[in-house]
């Protein structure tokens, strides 16, 4: 999921001039091949979660330069919304948490910024899904019966990537009533993303239908709870999200500390292999899981 590569980012830089200089009909398709590059940068392996923290900022700032010339670009629309979500999420959500005993207005302070960044990462997501079809988020928003929305498998991890950030930005956002009312239409789109490709992620999709169902207001448990497992299955025991996922969503609020510090156990424990395009994602959540067994006698 995190995955920023930069070494080859600083020869981007004159070919984005060169696109600023060109005619109209030329300078578009520098901007799409300068598109294509940066996306195939976004999608790359790093283990290195301090490293990929350094490297995100630029890559993000420059790609979603690029995006704006091009918002219909489906896979860098993918990569800038995933990359906004990881960074609000593992940089700025999560440090949030960890200063909250300390500096309760520094936490506040820093989620306040994340729920601006998970903004970021929907809009872009969204914006894309539009420009592919037209009148998607008017059908969105229809009342139940009316003309469905609908995706294509390529739209996928657009529509995974607008919700999942929809989702981090309402639950940063509860004195917002104007943007918590939108979680229905959040649930809705990654249960349309699920429809198409279940198995999305390795498990990711599925986890974040759990976690919405686990925390909207009368969700059903036992449903949550099942794709919860589901998600752990198709991650196929190498997805540390799936695990810390069930063990916040589910072990947490049900009071079972003995499930809750055995699935961190277990996401701590996870091993990538060489080259993973997961390693970084699981590494975030590695550390996650850490934090959360230290804080594991003061939650229960």
């Amino acid at each position: 999921m995190l995955s920023f590569r930069h070494r080859n980012l600083p020869i981007l830089l004159p070919i984005l001039v060169v696109a600023t200089l060109a005619a109209c009909s030329p300078r578009q398709m520098v901007v799409g091949s300068l598109a294509d590059e940066l996306a195939g940068q976004g999608r790359g392996s790093e283990s290195d979660l301090d490293l990929a923290r350094d490297a995100s900022a630029f890559y993000l700032k420059l790609s979603e330069s690029v995006l704006r010339s091009d918002p219909g670009h489906r896979a860098l629309a993918e990569s800038v919304a995933g990359g906004f979500t990881q960074y609000a999420y593992a940089f700025v959500s999560f440090e949030a948490d960890r200063l909250e005993a300390k500096d309760a207005r520094a936490a506040e302070r820093l989620r306040r910024r994340a729920a601006q960044l998970y903004r970021r990462a929907h809009q872009h997501a969204m914006m894309a899904l539009e420009k592919n079809s037209p009148g998607f988020a008017r059908a969105l928003y229809a009342a139940p019966g009316a003309d469905q929305p609908k995706l294509l498998p390529g739209q996928v991890g657009l529509a995974y990537w607008a919700a999942a950030a929809w989702g981090g930005w309402i639950s940063l956002s509860k004195d917002d009533p104007e943007v918590v009312a939108d979680l229905p239409q959040a649930v809705r789109l990654a249960n349309l993303a699920w429809q198409v490709d279940p198995a999305w992620g390795g498990g990711s999709l599925t986890g974040l239908l759990a976690t919405f169902e686990a925390a909207r207001p009368g969700g059903n448990q036992k449903l949550a709870l099942a794709w919860f497992d589901q998600a752990i299955s198709q991650g196929g025991g190498s997805n540390a999200g799936a695990l810390v996922g069930k063990a916040e969503g589910h072990a947490l609020p049900t009071g079972d500390r003995v499930l809750f510090d055995s699935l961190l156990n277990q996401a701590v424990a996870i091993k990538d292999a060489p080259d993973s395009q997961q390693a970084l994602a699981n590494e975030v959540m590695r550390r996650r899981a850490a934090w959360l067994l230290e804080q594991s006698p003061d939650l229960f």
